[in-house]
């Protein structure tokens, strides 16, 4: 599988001078004349002529519709509100909804889109396989959709994917319980059990597919036992990601395979919603040490839960790199150009593979928070207060 990849601080760069861009200058006011009145006269006439060309630049950059699939996980309040301010300084309007992770309201939203006419749609999808009715009538409009984070599947209006490498995802979670537990050296065997998230979210395939590469090989070989025996990616889903599904099955195993002190040596968890829900499990239902626990995006409570030793790492997704690089990717399309993709190998979507950009995730753990999270500004120290 090709794959090319840009730096955190190589996107950031990226956007910022994409921002800059977009402000423009004021050639007008370095204008001089010669007399008063005639700087008098020249400067009205340039406030004018600026004005309207901010209004022009406002209304030929059209209309966006952003649909974001919840509010109830904190990434994508900051997926969405990165992107609309994005959107709004490179001079569009955006019409941005959130669906309660309710499959018909994204449907219904996403229509209202359509028939609000906006001319791009930036769609981060509930259930991959569920929008393909109203995305054809997006197609039969001539609206473009990219696909943001989750890919779209069974849909041929889907003009490109913009994601961060969810193989990698799950690799670097494979790969830092490798590290963690010395497995290449140690002769085990380690208690492993495995949390990941929604069926319906084609993400799943790639952050359980990218760990179990990794970690496969050491459970075929008996340093990676897993007690439950739940191992398969059915067994280990969590529908909508949520931590109270999480928490409730966790008990569950901790109860029915742990109770007698056998210790927890490792807990694989896709994301940081799951991760929670495992934590809050052990808090209530576990007295052995402390298991290495992964996760993913960097929310707030599971930064709180690194720091205090509760989680042991995150893999850090920075929304405003993905953001920025679709900004880009809309001004491309709405230009009458293609968007910039590095990777046309690896997301077929059921219609055909899918052009995509890729980001590269980065660990966060207690080494690093400092610096990945408050120093970059994505958190303040008193967010994780």
């Amino acid at each position: 599988m090709k794959r090319k990849f840009l730096s955190v601080l190589l996107a950031g760069a990226l956007a910022v001078s994409m921002l800059a861009g977009c402000g423009g200058g004021n050639d007008a006011a370095e204008t001089t004349t010669e007399t008063t009145d005639t700087a008098e006269t020249d400067a009205a006439e340039t406030d004018t002529a600026d004005a309207d060309a901010a209004e022009t630049d406002a209304s030929a950059g059209g209309l966006i519709g952003v649909s974001m699939p919840t509010q109830d996980l904190q990434r994508w309040n900051q997926d969405g509100s990165n992107m609309k301010a994005e959107l709004e300084a490179a001079g569009y309007t955006v019409e941005l909804q959130y669906a309660s992770n309710d499959i018909a309201t994204q449907v219904s939203q996403i229509e209202t889109m359509i028939t609000n006419g906006c001319e791009l749609l930036v769609i981060a999808s509930i259930d991959g396989d569920s929008l393909g009715t109203v995305l054809a009538q997006a197609k039969e409009q001539g609206i473009p959709v990219i696909a943001y984070d989750r890919l779209i599947m069974n849909s041929d209006a889907v003009s490109y994917y913009a994601t961060f490498d969810n193989y990698l995802v799950g690799q670097t979670q494979g790969q830092y319980i490798v590290d963690a537990l010395d497995l290449d050296n140690a002769e085990g065997p380690f208690n492993m059990e495995i949390v990941t998230g929604d069926p319906g979210d084609n993400n799943v395939n790639y952050f359980y597919g990218g760990a179990m590469d990794v970690l496969q090989p050491y459970i075929d070989a008996g340093k990676l036992v897993v007690p439950s025996g739940q191992i398969a990616k059915e067994e280990v889903a969590t529908a909508n990601w949520a931590t109270e599904t999480a928490q409730s099955r966790f008990e569950n195993i901790l109860s029915s395979y742990y109770a007698d002190g056998t210790q927890l040596d490792v807990v694989l968890a896709s994301n940081d919603s799951t991760a929670l829900g495992v934590a809050n499990a052990l808090a209530s239902n576990y007295t052995g040490e402390y298991p290495i626990l992964t996760g993913q995006d960097c929310d707030i409570a599971n930064v709180k839960n690194i720091v205090d030793g509760k989680q042991s790492m995150s893999v850090f997704k920075d929304t405003r790199t993905l953001a920025s690089q679709v900004v880009k990717m809309v001004e491309a399309v709405m230009q009458g150009g293609e968007a910039e993709v590095n990777d046309t190998e690896t997301y077929d979507n059921g219609t055909g593979v899918i052009p995509s950009y890729l980001c590269e995730p980065v660990i966060v753990d207690s080494s690093n928070y400092q610096e990945l999270l408050i120093d970059s500004g994505y958190y303040t120290e008193a967010d994780l207060q």
